[in-house]
C-alpha cells in the first residue's frame, strides 16, 4: 500500500491565539524527545496548528535523518494539536505501533531520504507528496499486532540498557563531585597549560607542494563525543611522515572539540589506542597530560566539569548558536589539582565502572543487531 492512502490530507486546523486561555496538548518536534506532548496555553502558541487524534502516527519531515515517529496518546481532556512539520497518518487498516516501526526502520528510512529537499541542517525537509508514493507492507491487523509486540519488547530491552548506561554516567559524575567538590578550594590551582601540552591538528586545505604522503586515519569533530569516541566512520587523509610523527595520537591523549553547540562546547574523550595509528584534524585540540602531575582520567573529568564548561562559555566566541574556543583560552583554563594519589583513586573507580559500561555496551550492541534483524524479517514477511 502507498503511504498516501494512509496520509491525512486535511486534518483541520486551529489558531490557538484565538483561544488564549485554553490549554492544549501540543505534539511539537521539541517535545518528541520527552515522549510527552507539551501542555501549553493558546496565548503561547504562535501559529495555526493541525488537529490530531489519538492513535494518529506522526512522521517528522524536518531534518529527516533524525528518525522521529510518534503515536498520539489518549485524549486527556484537552484539544490535541501537532506541529505543522509532522506528516499525519490515520487508518483503520493499520495498527499504530506497527506503522511506527515501519517508519523508523532502515528500509523505509532509506527511501524517505530520497525525498529530501533543502540545503542541509534544519532546512532539510522530506517532501510529503513524494513520501506519499512510497509503498509499505500491510499484513492483516492481527499480524501487525503480533509483530509490533515482538518489536516493542526488544525495543524496551534496548531502552533499559541505554538507561543503565545513563545511570552509570551519572554515577561517575557523582563520584567526581563527592571526591573533589568539597576539597576544591584547598587544592593547588593551576592552568591547563601547566600540566599538559596542547596542540591543534592537521588542516585539510594545506599546501603539500609535491611532498611524499601516505593515507592515515584522522579524527574529525564527529568522532569525539563526551567521554567517548564514535569510531564507526573514520576518514583518512594524506599526510607527510613529518606531520604524522608530530600529530600521531598517544595513549591517554585528551581530545577536545574547539566548537559546537554551546551546551556541547569543549566535549572530550581520552584516546586509548582504539586504532593502530591516527592523527586529528585542526578543529580538535590534543591535550597531552604530564602524568607526573595529573592523572589522565581525572583530567578528562576535570576539563568536562561544570566549572570548566562555564569557563568555556564565558570565554568562547559565539555566532549563530555556535560557540568556539581558541588555543590561548584553552591553555588558560583554571584547574584544581588535588594530590595525585586522590586523582588515581578516582581513576580506579572510573575504570571499574567502565568495565561494567563495557558489558552494557556489548549487550546493547547485540540487542541493536537483533532488533535490526527482526525489523528486516518482519517487513519481508518472514517473522
Amino acid at each position: 500500500m502507498k503511504l498516501g492512502d494512509l496520509m491525512v490530507k486535511r486534518a483541520g486546523t486551529v489558531d490557538p491565539l484565538k483561544y488564549p486561555d485554553e490549554i492544549f496538548d501540543l505534539y511539537s518536534i521539541p517535545a518528541f524527545d520527552s515522549g510527552q506532548p507539551a501542555v501549553v496555553p493558546g496565548s503561547e502558541i504562535g501559529s495555526s496548528k493541525p488537529l490530531v487524534a489519538p492513535n494518529d502516527v506522526l512522521l517528522s519531515r524536518i531534518v529527516p535523518h533524525i528518525r522521529r515517529a510518534w503515536i498520539v496518546g489518549d485524549n486527556r481532556g484537552r484539544r490535541l494539536i501537532g506541529s505543522g512539520e509532522w506528516m499525519i497518518f490515520r487508518s483503520e487498516q493499520i495498527h499504530p505501533r506497527w506503522l511506527r516501526h515501519v517508519l523508523v526502520g532502515d528500509r523505509f528510512h532509506a527511501q524517505l531520504m530520497q525525498t529530501v529537499a533543502g540545503v542541509g541542517g534544519s532546512l532539510m525537509r522530506a517532501r510529503p507528496a513524494h513520501v506519499a508514493t512510497i509503498e509499505v507492507p500491510l499484513p492483516p491487523l492481527p499480524e501487525q499486532r503480533r509483530i509490533a509486540a515482538i518489536l516493542d519488547h526488544t525495543d524496551a530491552l534496548r531502552a533499559k540498557r541505554r538507561e543503565a548506561l545513563t545511570h552509570l554516567d551519572e554515577l561517575n559524575q557523582s563520584i567526581f563531585v563527592d571526591m573533589f567538590a568539597g576539597v576544591a578550594r584547598s587544592n593547588q590551582s593551576v592552568k591547563l597549560n601547566d600540566v599538559a601540552s596542547i596542540s591543534s591538528g592537521i588542516t585539510k586545505g594545506r599546501k603539500l607542494n609535491g611532498a611524499n604522503v601516505r593515507p592515515i586515519p584522522y579524527l574529525a569533530v564527529a568522532n569525539v563525543q563526551e567521554k567517548s569516541l564514535e569510531l564507526t566512520v573514520v576518514k583518512t587523509i594524506n599526510a607527510t611522515d613529518a606531520e604524522i610523527d608530530r600529530l600521531r595520537l598517544r595513549r591517554n591523549d585528551l581530545l577536545l572539540t574547539e566548537g559546537g553547540d554551546p551546551d556541547k562546547l569543549g566535549r572530550g574523550s581520552l584516546w586509548r589506542e582504539e586504532l593502530p595509528e591516527a592523527i586529528h584534524q585542526n578543529h580538535i585540540f590534543r591535550v597531552r597530560p604530564d602524568v607526573e602531575q595529573v592523572n589522565p582520567i581525572y583530567l578528562n573529568w576535570a576539563v568536562g566539569s561544570r566549572e570548566s564548561k562555564a569557563y568555556f562559555l564565558r570565554s568562547a566566541k559565539q555566532t549563530t548558536g555556535i560557540a568556539s574556543i581558541n588555543m590561548s583560552q584553552l591553555k588558560a583554563l583554571p584547574l584544581d589539582l588535588p594530590p595525585l594519589e586522590l586523582q588515581e583513586n578516582f581513576a580506579e573507580r572510573v575504570e571499574r565502572l567502565e568495565e561494567v559500561r563495557g558489558q552494557h555496551r556489548t549487550a546493547l550492541a547485540e540487542l541493536d543487531s537483533l532488533f535490526a534483524s527482526l525489523q528486516s524479517r518482519a517487513f519481508r514477511g518472514e517473522l
